[in-house]
C-alpha cells in the first residue's frame, strides 16, 4: 500500500499587485492552523516517509510549524525537499513528482498550493465515503489535510482514479467552535 498526504499551506496574507507572491507568508491565524494539522496528524499517526515542498515563503512555514507540531521521533523523521515545480502545479506536474518518488517511500507527502492539489486529488480518488468525497469536491482550504491511499506497491503504477480518499480534514472540521 502507498499512501499520498496532499496539503495545502495555510491561511497567508493577502497578495498584492505587482508584489512577490512567492514571498507570501502565513498570517497568524495560518501559524496556528498549520500547527493544529500537525498536532492532528501525530494523534493519528499520520507520519510521511518523505515530504515534497513548494519553495514558497508560505509551504516552507507551514511545513516547519507542522513538523514542530507532529514531534516525529528522531528515527521517523522524513526526508525532506523542497520542489520547484510544485509552486503553481498543474495536476500533471504534481502527479509527474508523485510517479518519481522512490518505491520504498510508503507515505508521500505534498506541501503545496492550489487549484492544483485539489485538482490531482479529484482526479486520483475513486472511491471512499460518498459524504467526504462531495466535501472535497466542494473546496480544499487553506492547511486543508488530503489523505489518499493507494493498493498498490511502487509509486510508479499511479494512474487515475485509483486511490481511496482515507481522510479530508480542514482545521474548521477539527475545531468544535466553529460548528
Amino acid at each position: 500500500m502507498r499512501r499520498l498526504l496532499l496539503l495545502r499551506h495555510a491561511k497567508t496574507e493577502l497578495a498584492e499587485p505587482g508584489g512577490d507572491d512567492l514571498a507570501r507568508a502565513l498570517v497568524e491565524r495560518g501559524r496556528k492552523e498549520a500547527a493544529q494539522i500537525g498536532a492532528y496528524m501525530a494523534s493519528h499517526a499520520l507520519l510521511p516517509d518523505r515530504v515534497l515542498v513548494s519553495p514558497a515563503v508560505r509551504c516552507q512555514e507551514t511545513w516547519k510549524l507542522l513538523a514542530q507540531a507532529m514531534r516525529a521521533p528522531a528515527e521517523r523523521k522524513p526526508a525532506v525537499a523542497t520542489l520547484e515545480q510544485i509552486y503553481d502545479a498543474a495536476p500533471e506536474d504534481l502527479a509527474g513528482a508523485i510517479l518519481e518518488t522512490e518505491a520504498q517511500v510508503g507515505a508521500l507527502m505534498i506541501v503545496g498550493h492550489n487549484p492544483g492539489l485539489h485538482e490531482v486529488a479529484l482526479s486520483l480518488i475513486a472511491s471512499g465515503s460518498i459524504d467526504t468525497r462531495e466535501a472535497l469536491r466542494e473546496k480544499l482550504p487553506p492547511a486543508g489535510l488530503i489523505v489518499i491511499d493507494f493498493a498498490y506497491d511502487d509509486w510508479r503504477k499511479l494512474h487515475p482514479q485509483s486511490g481511496r480518499l482515507e481522510r479530508f480534514v480542514t482545521p474548521r472540521s477539527l475545531d468544535p467552535a466553529s460548528r
